[in-house]
């Protein structure tokens, strides 16, 4: 049976599939609605995304799309290994800022689900990492933004340094979290990016 574990910050989920093995392979569910909901998530998922990450210790992220075209992901791996990555980013929540960090591999099975006011991203534990994810709402550049992924105010520690990290120049570029002018709050009400107050 599938085990969901509720995680420190709010409606964030890790999920471990039970994987049936015998001499001919192996079964695995890996994508459940009804126990999803059951777990308190309502959402639908529209669209899957893959990725293949080459080098060991690259970063992709912290990412998040804002409304109307906010995502909630449902995160695993397929080959390889990620520390996968989580941060509060909605106005008014206690956590606020705050964040969940797991490994997710094609060996332990684990998937990670992040609701919509998250920011996001991973670190490649081993060459060749294929990450799957289903998310909640289509892909909208014009929505795309992002968090610096080393703030010092957000305190991942992050298995491979800064110095041996390979990160893009547009992941480097984001907001810290003092500056980030976030579109979530947990009162409900949202923000367009580039709107004002």
């Amino acid at each position: 049976m599938t085990e969901i574990t509720p995680q420190s910050l709010s409606e964030v989920l890790l999920i471990t599939p039970k994987k049936f093995g015998d001499a001919r392979g192996y079964f695995m569910e890996t994508y459940s609605q009804p126990r999803l909901a059951a777990a308190g998530f309502i959402g639908a998922f529209v669209q899957d995304n893959q990725s293949l990450t080459a080098s060991l210790g690259t970063v992709r992220g912290l990412h998040f799309q804002a409304p109307p075209h906010a995502q909630a992901k449902l995160v695993r791996v397929t080959r390889g290994a990620i520390y996968d990555v989580c941060v509060d980013i909605r106005l008014g929540s206690p956590t606020f800022g705050r964040h969940v960090a797991v490994e997710l591999s094609a060996e332990n099975n684990a998937q990670l689900l992040i609701p919509a006011g998250f920011a996001h991203g991973f670190q490649t534990l081993t060459p060749d990492c294929e990450v799957l994810y289903k998310v909640t709402d289509v892909y909208a550049p014009q929505t795309e933004g992002g968090l610096l992924w080393n703030d010092p105010a957000l305190s991942i520690a992050w298995p491979i340094s800064a110095d041996r990290a390979f990160v893009n120049a547009r992941d480097a570029a984001w907001p810290t979290l003092a500056a980030l002018d976030s579109p979530f709050s947990v009162e409900g009400r949202v923000r367009h990016l580039g709107e004002t107050v």
